[in-house]
């Protein structure tokens, strides 16, 4: 059975100042696998920020032909010699050529917050509509008498749709987040431990 092509590709945090030693090391190691039957060629990455992680990248014609290199004794000690410059982070191997083209996987979103019940709804939706309505029913109606009741009632409809959908909602849903929602400030911290 034919194997699949891998990609290795492993993350180093650098020490501060030995950037240039970690290059060296990478390049030798690279050199050392080009001598391993079934490697493909790789490449070192260098961080777009100061600080950020390094990251080595081989690839082998399969499985056996990777594991030939890291158990050999060039490889051991080549491993052990990049201990002195840098620290491994991660590590993650992808068969095929998806590793070629698709860029690295972005964390998995955090759940979507569940709908607040309908009667919490019910709760904001009268709280910001009742009082335009009342208010308007006070001061502007009694003037409008002499008025058709169909214009009446479309004058009431878009005053008070205008003042509830942006002046009106979105102050009482700030005001009332963390009742609508109690546990979406939750799920956002657990997402940003898991992502750190």
């Amino acid at each position: 059975m034919h194997e699949e092509p891998i990609t290795i590709t492993v993350a180093y945090h650098v020490a501060p100042g030995r950037e240039s030693d970690f290059r060296t090391w990478a390049m030798a190691g690279l050199a050392a696998m080009s001598r391993v039957r079934g490697y493909l060629g790789g490449g070192v990455l260098s961080p777009g920020e100061p600080g950020s992680e390094w990251h080595v990248v081989h690839r082998f014609t399969g499985q056996n032909s990777a594991r030939d290199w890291e158990e050999s004794a060039a490889g051991r000690q080549w491993s052990a010699h990049g201990e002195r410059v840098a620290r491994e982070t991660g590590c993650r191997r992808t068969r095929g050529l998806r590793a070629w083209f698709n860029g690295p996987e972005a964390p998995p979103p955090p759940p979507r917050p569940t709908p607040p019940p309908k009667w919490k709804l019910w709760f904001v939706n009268m709280g910001a509509v009742f009082p335009p309505v009342l208010v308007f029913n006070l001061t502007v109606i009694p003037y409008l008498g002499g008025l058709n009741a169909l214009v009446r009632t479309l004058v009431l409809c878009l005053s008070v749709t205008a003042i509830v959908t942006w002046v009106l909602m979105p102050r009482l849903q700030r005001f009332l987040k963390k009742w609508l929602y109690p546990p979406l400030r939750a799920l956002r911290g657990r997402h940003r431990r898991r992502a750190a």
